[in-house]
């Protein structure tokens, strides 16, 4: 079977959300040179496997050697239509659950925040009202 290194940088590509334009963009390539990537209608040299490589935050080697059923995990059956089982690389879950924290912790500061500013326009409210009260 011939080595489809087009298809799996596509695959990684899409896994890291990543547009064309943007790989293109990376690559100072047009987004119609990238897409011969990635069709496999131009040769790239190890040099350029290293620079997309680093694009999609994998090592050379897991990019060349990517298993896409180490990802998508197809269990279709004749009665089903596909069945996809994830299995996210433990590098990308943990990547997002930091950001997924990050976000949380930032929900929290912004909650105090609204509090406080409740807080004091409640006080303001007050002292507005017991100024306007006849002497």
């Amino acid at each position: 079977m011939k080595n489809n290194i087009g298809l799996k940088i596509r695959q990684l590509r899409e896994l890291r959300g990543f547009s064309q334009e943007y790989m293109a963009n990376r690559l100072s390539l047009s987004q119609r040179q990238y897409s011969k990537i990635e069709r496999n209608e131009a040769k790239i040299d190890w040099y350029k496997i290293v620079e997309i490589s680093d694009i999609l935050e994998i090592t050379p080697f897991n990019l060349v050697s990517f298993d896409d059923t180490l990802i998508f995990n197809n269990n279709s059956t004749p009665e089903k239509f596909n069945d996809f089982t994830y299995n996210y690389p433990e590098k990308l879950v943990e990547q997002y659950e930091r950001i997924i924290e990050q976000y949380e912790k930032r929900i929290e500061q912004y909650e105090r925040r609204i509090k406080q500013l409740e807080e004091e326009a409640s006080l303001l409210k007050l002292t507005f009202v017991k100024n306007k009260e006849p002497k």
